[in-house]
């Protein structure tokens, strides 16, 4: 199983969040992003705007978005 990456770079996770329907939807000291999600709600995630997005930090919004581990990896290893 692969681990989460430890600083991952930030448009490295915004090109797979996107690959998985987010878009960018503010951005300050914090990125929002949005995506449809079943049942016509809106599905939200907020990340730091730092260059790198330590691997817990990560971690824990993705858990908080429901995004499986795997489905989040794969798109991730795809986001080169």
């Amino acid at each position: 199983m692969s681990s989460w990456p430890a600083d991952a770079p930030r448009d490295r996770v915004i090109r797979a969040l996107a690959s998985l329907g987010y878009e960018v939807v503010r951005s300050g000291n914090h990125i929002s992003l949005a995506r449809d999600a079943p049942g016509g709600t809106i599905s939200t995630m907020t990340l730091p705007n730092h260059r790198t997005i330590k691997g817990a930090t990560l971690h824990r919004a993705c858990s908080l978005a429901g995004i499986d581990r795997q489905v989040f990896l794969r798109a991730y290893s795809a986001a080169r």
